[in-house]
């Protein structure tokens, strides 16, 4: 992989490989941009194949950040670490080390807890910077706290959605094939049972599955049948990636509308969507209630108002829908047109 190519072709700032020898650390932190403030965006632990995929992932996922800020009206932009999981890493020592090497960037980027980490592995980082949410005592490590304002924002998202494709007031007996039951997924699929929709569940958990079935009176199928079954909405809330070009024409449903990142696999394949008439709801819009949590937490507004802020994300769907209509073009090419206005 041409690293420079890549940091070119997605506007990289700048791409740090970190490297800590005593704790095993290996990591990636990748900065987008800081035209409008310093990058915000979480740290992810994961088991990576390689190097290579690691600083790919960082890359995609700090490119998001900063769309998601600026779509969101946030003064940051958008930034990524990754830390590559491996059974040598001794854990506390390592996010120690992440925090020195993100003291280092002089408070041009700013973490928090991200995929596989905790307000613990926050604290370790905590012990070397300042530049760092969601250690213990703050309003994010509270609970589920930003997984639940993730998950409330993907549900007034969906409400918008209904309403613009369908016409629909309320979700009673709407149809919602929902992928994923982590904390979002789970959070969100509570919501959505309580305001009358019927579920579709899946994930990679049986356990998870089944009590989503007992909680929710929820129809568990397969992870690699979710996309399948007829819905009004199909909800991606795991992995990104599950838009292909093999997977749309194979969709029973007519929106799109999820907490995942990345959801397409290629930019392109939205219009795909649109032939289908398929409403996509960009997922950097309607995800957006993690970062506008943590804006609210940075600016010490608290928890009433991070809700006011994630309450915000209709009007941003409803302007987003009727620009992509007013200039013939599909709603992921409107928000990154909305977005770009914004840092360019």
């Amino acid at each position: 992989m041409d690293l420079w190519k890549a940091m070119q072709d997605r506007g990289m700032e700048q791409l740090v490989f970190c490297q800590d020898q005593k704790s095993g650390l290996k990591a990636v932190i990748a900065l987008h941009s800081t035209k409008l403030g310093p990058a915000l965006g979480g740290c992810r632990l994961w088991s990576y194949a390689s190097e290579q995929e690691a600083a790919q992932d960082a890359m995609k996922l700090a490119r998001g950040m900063t769309y998601k800020a600026a779509i969101s009206g946030l003064p940051y932009g958008g930034g990524k670490a990754v830390v590559m999981e491996h059974a040598g890493m001794r854990r506390d020592e390592a996010f120690a080390a992440l925090g020195r090497f993100i003291e280092r960037l002089h408070g041009e980027y700013i973490t928090g807890v991200d995929l596989g980490t905790t307000p613990h592995d926050m604290d370790q980082i905590h012990r070397e910077t300042r530049h760092v949410t969601d250690q213990s005592g703050t309003l994010g490590a509270t609970g589920n706290f930003t997984a639940e304002m993730t998950a409330y924002g993907v549900f007034l998202g969906i409400q918008t959605s209904l309403t613009h494709k369908y016409g629909l007031s309320d979700m009673n007996g709407v149809r919602v094939a929902l992928q994923g039951l982590g904390k979002v997924g789970y959070a969100l699929a509570r919501r959505l049972h309580q305001a009358g929709a019927q579920l579709i569940v899946s994930d990679i958990d049986s356990g998870k599955m089944s009590q989503a079935v007992r909680d929710f009176k929820a129809l568990a199928v397969s992870p690699d049948d979710i996309h399948l079954h007829s819905c009004e909405v199909y909800a991606p809330c795991a992995m990104g990636g599950t838009l292909t070009h093999l997977s749309i024409p194979q969709l029973s449903c007519g929106i799109i509308a999820g907490a995942a990142n990345n959801q397409l696999a290629d930019e392109q394949l939205c219009d795909m969507l649109e032939q289908r008439n398929i409403l996509y709801a960009p997922d950097y819009a309607i995800n957006a209630g993690g970062i506008l949590s943590t804006g609210a937490e940075l600016a010490g507004t608290g928890a009433r108002g991070a809700a006011a802020a994630v309450e915000k994300i209709p009007h941003t769907l409803k302007y987003l829908y009727d620009y992509a209509r007013k200039n013939g073009i599909t709603t992921a090419a409107a928000a990154d047109s909305i977005a770009e206005a914004k840092f360019a």
